[in-house]
């Protein structure tokens, strides 16, 4: 078996990588090329905690995986991380565990690449301008797969903590310079709007993030932070004026995003409004952006799909080039 770290995965599989990943996990998923059950959970009401089992299975690269995921929360008071993660990479002929994988990096990754999957396909090609609303731990991935497939002069990026935001700014101005982006802190959250071209929401928050009506013409739009049928980061205005919009996976998405359900719900849109799936786009069977005017939004939950065809992939490149360490058991 072999073990993988953040560390390793950094020395051999970038942005890009992972972007291409995704883009082939969502063609698997939406050609029904894939197996994913759903996902198992268990609570501990000890420790106001819960493990969550994510697999799948993808029969083209001959892979199965589960991510266990945990959230924690009195972890802090221990100094360990609140949501650890692993991912276990199985051999899909044999059924052996192949490696054992930073979950928390991966989801990272994947997650951020998702993003740029959309945005490479969705956006403008001169898009120039983006805006960033949250600087958790999903943020800095979000950020990179921004400007990887934009050349983007700048992002400005918004959270209700300005000082949050700066530091997560000058943070990314110099882990990122390699990009030649300006990335600037905001304290009002329609000053991000101003311009932008691409945007990107990345937050647990139950109430919209920024003013809908504010998104201009032509605007590519990535809902990646609201996860649960009560979050609700995406403003119902934008919902309602976009031309097209896409998901990762319907299947996920209208059972658990409430940036959709709530205006569903509401009746302010019907599923005859929704485009599909990012995967159909990558496949030819339903259009993307047909015009420069065009207001396009994107909206993810995950799916373990990107979790295994990723883990793959790094494996892969891991083997190619000796990183990481052989356990026997």
């Amino acid at each position: 078996m072999l073990m993988l770290t953040k560390q390793d995965i950094k020395k051999i599989f970038s942005m890009k990588d992972a972007i291409e990943a995704d883009k082939e996990a969502l063609r698997i998923y939406s050609e029904g090329k894939s197996t994913v059950p759903l996902r198992a959970k268990i609570d501990i009401p000890k420790e106001l905690g819960q493990s969550l089992f994510m697999p799948a299975y993808v029969e083209e690269l001959d892979a199965i995986g589960i991510k266990i995921v945990s959230v924690f929360p009195n972890n802090i008071t221990l100094g360990k991380p609140s949501v650890p993660a692993k991912m276990v990479l199985m051999n899909g002929k044999t059924g052996e565990v192949l490696a054992m994988i930073d979950g928390t990096y991966l989801t990272q990754l994947r997650t951020g690449a998702v993003q740029g999957a959309a945005t490479d396909i969705l956006a403008r090609k001169d898009a120039k301008i983006g805006a960033l609303y949250g600087t958790g731990g999903q943020a800095s991935g979000q950020l990179e797969a921004m400007i990887n497939v934009r050349k983007l002069e700048e992002v400005k990026v918004f959270d209700i903590d300005f000082e949050r935001a700066k530091k997560f700014a000058a943070q990314m101005q110099e882990e990122l310079a390699h990009y030649f982006t300006k990335i600037i802190a905001v304290e009002d959250s329609n000053m991000a709007l101003i311009d932008a071209d691409i945007i990107t929401a990345v937050t647990t928050s139950k109430k919209p993030v920024f003013d809908g009506t504010l998104v201009k013409k032509g605007a590519h739009v990535n809902g990646v932070g609201a996860y649960t049928p009560e979050m609700q980061e995406l403003p119902e205005s934008i919902v309602v004026n976009a031309d097209k919009i896409f998901f990762d996976t319907a299947e996920g998405v209208l059972a658990e995003a409430g940036d959709l359900i709530i205006p569903l719900e509401k009746g302010l849109v019907s599923k005859n409004d929704f485009d599909g799936e990012l995967g159909k786009v990558i496949l030819g069977e339903v259009k993307g952006r047909e015009s420069e005017k065009e207001i396009t939004l994107f909206k993810t939950v995950g799916t373990a799909v990107l979790d295994v065809v990723t883990a793959h992939k790094i494996y892969q490149k891991a083997l190619k080039h000796h990183v990481g360490q052989h356990v026997e058991i």
